[in-house]
């Protein structure tokens, strides 16, 4: 591309500053002066996950009957959760999150051939009442790395840890306790604190780079719409349901592996730091975070000093290491005794620090969305994105399907949807097999409400309603409108990155380090086709989409 061209010129000069680098990149525009919100198309209002996460949340009897209810089937060595077979009391909750709010177990033929199915979501640990399914505990493999001289241990934190991690603390919900965690990673001894919002204000660059150019028609063989892959148990729920779309999947890895691939390349050289004493580790709210870290893809820092220095390349494994759950870290914190409520509040450490409202609100559902609608905006018409694109209500809120619609003159109508839980966000997939989609971008996430919500996240003391991720939710958004920067592209530390390293989004080396493929997983089941009339989540999530669809 002829923007393409002159960003690797100018960087051959070392002239690039912050202007001229967006203004190159608002090269990447199909045309067009202004824009405004077409509005919400049609905001469901039934809220995925019900009111809460037990069966009465449905208002009606469970699925089966007292003296057939079981458990999900869970793999001995899955690498997300467990299950403490002395504290089940086979009350069968977590087969009905399983089967009505991810649609998962039940939607396969048995016997189960080689594996057993599950997208690593952990929605069943915080449906068990007794706590017999957890995270799988990594906290005494990091405390062991904390301990190695040897080892530089990088943590990174995504961006609704920071509205949940006071509840173990005894602090409401949504409490915004973001610069007390800071100091408890330092306290509990980490070399640097990094924000795994640098990396989602990166993702941010990538795939509305890529959504740009499928709409272009510059990327053969991936069509509209295009989906989120952020989420990687929504990831490997279409791997396992539905792998003929998996074309529409963007090629963009997540943040957690974004920040990963950079921080043993970029950072490490940046830093003068040996990549092979690097322990990537990273805080989550989602269990299956754990999954994603272990997928056999990502390895891009490896493949990369392959290429550079391959004795560096012998010592350096997976890019992310380690990953914990919210609720691991604050078991660290309290096992080192650390009084978190009465912490100061500090800073991330600088070089991948740094972060716009767009990245915080990556933690809600609809986020990644609204947070690529404002860079893309701003690289299709070179403009900055009106009032309405950073306050998007239509793809705000609780509700299963979302819809939007943006219409930019001299590039027509953009049409998004928001899907939350995976039962629920089977309509959409419906229609986009069917060839009947409407829509450019598709943001789905595994979890109701999004990763604020994540099978890693504290527990309530009763049943987790929508109030509490309300307010979580709520502590998102406040945080963005606060904020210095709203845009993922005026992050002034994803400039540099770029300057100093990838170039321009999707350029050679960015698809070597920030995207991948995924894979299909059809031949680990025979999925079952439900009928119209067996259709639960159509009971339960009577979304009606829009009569345009």
């Amino acid at each position: 591309m002829e923007v393409e061209k002159l960003l690797e010129e100018a960087l051959k000069q070392k002239e690039v500053t912050r202007r001229t680098f967006l203004k190159m990149m608002a090269g990447l525009g199909l045309a067009g002066l202004a824009g405004s919100v077409g509005g919400c198309l049609r905001q469901h209002q039934v809220a995925a996950g019900g009111e809460g996460w037990l069966p009465y949340q449905y208002d009606v009897a469970g699925t089966w009957p007292a003296h057939v209810r079981g458990r999900v089937p869970i793999d001995p060595n899955n690498p997300s959760i467990m299950r403490d077979d002395r504290k089940c009391v086979l009350c069968g909750q977590c087969l009905e999150i399983c089967h009505r709010v991810q649609s998962v177990y039940g939607y396969y033929e048995l016997p189960i051939r080689d594996d057993i199915v599950c997208i690593n979501c952990g929605q069943c640990s915080l449906a068990c009442p007794t706590g017999a399914i957890q995270e799988r505990d990594d906290t005494e493999k990091v405390l062991k790395a904390l301990k190695d001289p040897n080892k530089f241990v990088v943590v990174q934190t995504a961006p609704s840890i920071r509205v949940a991690l006071g509840e173990e603390f005894g602090m409401p919900p949504g409490t915004w306790v973001a610069g007390k965690m800071v100091a408890a990673l330092r306290r509990l001894g980490f070399n640097a604190v990094l924000d795994t919002n640098f990396a989602a204000d990166l993702t941010i660059m990538e795939e509305a780079t890529e959504l740009i150019k499928r709409i272009k028609g510059e990327l053969p063989g991936r069509p509209l719409p295009q989906f989120t892959s952020c989420s990687p148990g929504w990831v490997k729920f279409c791997e396992y349901f539905y792998p003929d779309l998996i074309p529409h999947l963007s090629s963009c890895k997540s943040p957690q592996q974004m920040f990963g691939a950079t921080v043993k390349t970029y950072y490490a050289e940046k830093r003068g730091i040996d990549p092979r004493k690097i322990v990537s580790v990273s805080i989550m709210p989602c269990t299956a975070k754990k999954f994603e870290a272990q997928r056999p893809e990502m390895i891009s820092a490896k493949k990369y000093w392959e290429k550079k220095d391959p004795k560096i390349a012998e010592g350096v494994t997976r890019d992310v290491d380690i990953v914990l759950t919210t609720r691991e870290l604050a078991k660290l914190i309290k096992q080192a005794k650390i009084d978190f409520p009465r912490l100061p509040d500090e800073d991330f450490d600088p070089l991948m620090g740094k972060c716009t409202g767009g990245a915080i609100i990556f933690g809600a559902s609809g986020g990644v969305m609204e947070a690529a609608i404002r860079t893309a905006y701003f690289f299709i018409t070179g403009k900055e994105p009106p009032q309405q694109l950073l306050d998007l209500k239509p793809v705000r809120g609780l509700a299963s399907v979302k819809e939007a619609a943006v219409d930019i003159p001299g590039a027509g109508t953009i049409r998004v949807a928001v899907c939350q839980g995976m039962a629920a966000s089977r309509q959409v997939l419906d229609i986009v097999r069917a060839g009947k989609a409407p829509w450019h971008f598709v943001e789905f996430m595994a979890c109701p409400g999004g990763c604020e919500s994540g099978g890693g996240q504290p527990r309530s003391s009763v049943p987790q309603a929508n109030e509490v991720r309300a307010k979580r939710t709520a502590s998102l958004y406040a945080a963005d409108a606060r904020w210095v920067w709203r845009e993922s592209h005026e992050n002034p530390d994803i400039l540099k990155v770029y300057q100093d390293f990838y170039g321009h989004p999707m350029s050679e080396l960015a698809e070597e380090l920030l995207h991948t493929h995924y894979t299909s997983r059809a031949d680990k089941l025979k999925a079952i086709q439900p009928s119209e009339k067996e259709k639960p989540w159509e009971q339960y999530y009577p979304v009606r989409l829009t009569p345009e669809i």
